[in-house]
């Protein structure tokens, strides 16, 4: 089985931001969630392992019993033979249909044979639902359509790695169903890295996750076994919102929300924090605050 193993791995940018501090971790074959808030430093996480940047510390390996080990941070060329990359945002030429922008980027893949470009353009367009599209240009298509597009031009050459960064932002519900569904797909034999910052993404997809931000890694595992961890350490409360301070400095408060107007409350603790906090069932969003709120902690300690 294909996986990446990270060690060490750190980079600080010339404006002194520590964009990535000592992570290390290992992806299996499978989707693997990378989650975190804006800034954390998801991207320049996927950009180094895209080879599209180098990094201050550290190693990243890919390899399995066929491949072998490579360094990735070394032998980038051997990396962008088994890589498919989506970013955040990529650039295509608006008045260029589908077809025609995908057939040049399996040229520039070193799909030579104009049968077999044919042959594999079609196949990839049918796959991610953009087939009846083909001939309409790229300038045409919404949201979805493009990420769509985006994920067909990742997956030219069979990549045995992709990475995915924040590909369901700004989508619609509809939408972001299809590209879930398409990229469950894709993950069952190869590796797929999915950076968001949308908790719902990990949760429907990956069966490994890490929690990354201010460039530290502060959990990785299954996360259904991080659910299971907070369960039954996790209460909700309804409060005013003049009474959010006084609850914050007493206890634990993970998160907050609006809610009709009303302010809702869920504390981690291990026992019931007063008579008027209710119980309920932890959620990888409780993870998730729980752990974004242990680092602010661990940080202000520090």
């Amino acid at each position: 089985m294909l996986e990446l193993r990270i060690e060490g791995l750190s980079k600080t940018y010339p404006n002194g931001v520590k964009a990535l501090q000592d992570v290390s971790l290992t992806i299996p074959t499978g989707m693997f969630g990378l989650l975190g808030p804006n800034g954390a430093g998801k991207s320049t996480l996927m950009r180094t392992i895209a080879t599209l940047q180098e990094a201050d510390a550290g190693s990243i390996t890919l390899g399995d019993s066929t491949l072998g080990e490579i360094n990735v941070l070394r032998e980038k060329d051997k990396v962008r033979r088994l890589l498919g990359y989506l970013p955040q945002e990529f650039g295509v030429y608006p008045r260029i249909t589908a077809e025609a922008m995908l057939n040049h980027f399996a040229v520039l893949k070193g799909i030579g044979n104009a049968k077999e470009r044919r042959d594999i353009v079609g196949a990839l367009l049918r796959r991610t639902n953009l087939y009846e599209s083909r001939k309409q240009n790229l300038s045409t298509f919404s949201g979805g359509m493009r990420q769509r597009f985006g994920i067909a031009q990742a997956l030219l050459g069979n990549p045995k790695l992709i990475i995915v960064d924040e590909p369901t932002a700004g989508l619609d519900p509809e939408e972001r169903v299809r590209f879930h569904n398409l990229l469950a797909e894709i993950g069952e034999n190869v590796v797929v890295i999915l950076s968001t910052h949308i908790v719902d993404d990990v949760s429907d997809l990956c069966s490994q996750m890490a929690i990354i931000s201010g460039g530290r890694l502060l959990m990785s595992g299954d996360p259904q076994t991080a659910v299971r961890a907070l369960e039954g350490k996790v209460w909700r409360r309804v409060i005013a919102k003049n009474e959010l301070d006084d609850f914050q400095s007493r206890y634990t408060v993970i998160s907050t929300r609006l809610v009709s107007g009303k302010t809702v409350i869920h504390a981690v603790s291990d026992q019931q924090p007063d008579p008027t906090f209710e119980p309920i069932h932890s959620s990888l969003e409780d993870v998730y605050f729980h752990y974004s709120k242990r680092n602010g902690q661990d940080e202000k300690a520090a």
